[in-house]
Parts: structure tokens; sequence; C-alpha cells
């Protein structure tokens, strides 16, 4: 009987330590959460963009000559239009190719097998070594915005290789919450390319160097807008929502580092009288012409904002880009 007695107690335990763990895990799933997953598809094509971006800047400043600057999948190709230039190309792009600093890990491979034509190819270890580092930054960048938002006790990590869970008691709108966090954020200037007209452009084939894209607004208006990036929001070190009594409503005030200070002057300088854009995750907010060089590295973007559509943008300025696009895997309210 003793040891009857004895396991009956052993597993009345165990069923007791059971319904714990059940309930505690119970618990756990229906707290108020939202699981996020890094987009790996979108962390490869922003690689591709780096590095035609790295190509063109490494190609103009050597004063080599190419043609047909196109990347898909995970690879971006150049064709080298002077054959006696090959070998200096090769030099000028070594540095696509060479190591991460730290790591060790080739990001990319050269494939030099046809005449005139360089591929530079993601490598599987530069693939899974840009979506580690993409998902800790995206951590730290989620982390800024719960933060920026007044979420009590936030609690923001990564679960596996592409997972980040955000605890979110106390928030009076999840829904906007998870339309901040994954929203891209990225800023950018670009200026207007005015060397055809835009339905030209849409119905027709784009200049090279030039895409069509659309502003935020309804209906959406078709501009077209030259690639090379003048000033992004990583240049950005400080925004606020604020009004502009001239014209009475809300916009947005930034202050940019010296990078970006200095950028913005020079191209503002050459560029007088020209209209760019202002970009947001590649939608148009406005269009404002260059009137004068804008030298103090502070300025205001307008875009027929709601006060509260202008805290949102300040808000994702200051926190800075994500560096690859989230999506919501699972939501608890």
């Amino acid at each position: 009987m003793f040891y009857l007695s004895r396991v009956t107690i052993v597993l009345t335990w165990l069923a007791v330590a059971a319904m714990l763990v059940f309930d505690a895990s119970n618990l756990l799933a229906a707290s108020p959460h939202i699981l996020l997953r890094l987009d790996a598809a979108d962390v490869t094509n922003g690689r591709l963009v780096s590095t035609r971006d790295e190509i063109r800047t490494l190609l103009r400043d050597a004063k080599i000559g190419y043609t047909e600057l196109t990347g898909s999948g995970r690879t971006v190709q150049v064709h080298i239009t002077d054959p006696g230039q090959l070998d200096s190309a090769k030099a000028a792009l070594k540095t696509v190719t060479d190591p991460v600093a730290d790591s060790g890990v080739q990001e990319m491979t050269l494939d030099d097998s046809e005449p005139g034509l360089l591929k530079f190819t993601v490598t599987d270890a530069g693939l899974k070594y840009r979506t580690s580092a993409a998902l800790a930054q995206s951590v730290e960048v989620i982390k800024n915005r719960v933060r920026d938002l007044g979420v009590t006790d936030p609690v923001v990590q990564s679960t596996d290789e592409d997972g980040i869970l955000i605890r979110t008691a106390g928030v009076a709108d999840p829904q906007r919450l998870g339309q901040i966090l994954t929203r891209p954020g990225r800023l950018s200037f670009q200026l207007v390319d005015q060397s055809m007209p835009v339905n030209e452009a849409i119905n027709g084939r784009p200049p090279v160097g030039s895409a069509v894209f659309y502003s935020m607004g309804e209906p959406p208006v078709p501009y077209l807008i030259e690639n090379w990036v003048i000033l992004s929001g990583e240049n950005v070190v400080d925004a606020e929502a604020t009004r502009n009594l001239a014209i009475d409503e809300p916009v947005v005030a930034f202050r940019l580092d010296s990078r970006g200070t200095a950028r913005f002057k020079w191209a503002t300088t050459q560029n007088v009288g020209k209209p760019f854009a202002v970009m947001l995750d590649d939608q148009v907010i406005s269009v404002p012409i260059i009137r004068e060089p804008i030298e103090g590295g502070t300025g205001q973007i307008s875009g027929n904002f709601t006060a509260e559509s202008a805290n949102d943008l300040a808000l994702l300025l200051r926190t800075g880009p994500l560096p690859a696009r989230l999506t919501i895997a699972e939501e608890a309210r």
C-alpha cells in the first residue's frame, strides 16, 4: 500500500505539473503579441540593388565605359564596352568580391567567362550573412519604433533565423502598431527625369536609369524619376511633425547628418530650377522645385499630411528604415 500511495502521489504531481505547463503555454499564446517574418527575397534584392549602385559608382570614378548594368535573381551583370578596359574594370570592381571585414564571408563571386561581360552572384554564405545582419538590424529598428510609440514594457526579440516577436501589452491601437512596425520607412530624394513626358515612358520604354513611380494620393499621379538617390533616410538624424503656418498644414521637419548636409548642398547647387521627388517606400510624397542651394542641413517635407500621418512619417525617419520587408505572420490582441 505504501508503494501504491507513493506512486499515486507522484502521478498526481505529474498531472498537476502538466496542467500548469499547459495553462502557462496557453497563457503565453493568448498574450498580446505580434510575430513578424523577414522577407529573404527582399534581402537578396536589396543586396543586388546596393551592388548595382556600387558597380555604377566604381566604374564611373574609374572612367570606364559600360552598358547593360542589370540585376535579376541573385546576379548583377555589366557589359564593359571597350575590351581594352576589361582588366581595369576587374581591378576597379575588386572590392565587390572582397570578403566582408571582420567576418571573412565572401558575399559575391565573379564570373568573367563571357567576353566583355562581368557577372557578380550572391553566394549562399553571403545570403545567410546578409539575412542574419538584416534580422539583427530589424530588431533594433523595431525596438526604437515600439519605444517611440510609448508602448509600456515592450519585449522585442528574434525567435529564429527570420522571426521577430513583439509583446504588445497595453497598446491602444494594435492595428496601427502593426502597420507602423512593417513599414519599410525608406525615404529618398531623387531628381525628376524631364527628358520625355511620363505618359510616353508608361506607354513605351523609360530612359535608361529612370523608372515610373506614382504618388501616394488618390488618384495616383505618375512621375518619371531618375534612379540616382540624392539623399536617403539614413542621413536623417532627427525628425518631428510640426505645422507650416504659411500653408496651414502639417509637415515633417528633418535634420541631416554632416555627410547628408554636404551631399544635399552639392546636389541642389547643381540642379537649381529642377524638380525633385521626395519618395517614401517607392511612392512619391511631393515634387518641389529646387529654388536655391539647400545648405543648412534642415528642411521640411509637405504632402497633404494629416496630423497622424505626419507623426507616423516623423517616427519612421527618427527610427530609421528597415533593411528588408517584414510581414505579420501571427497576431494576438
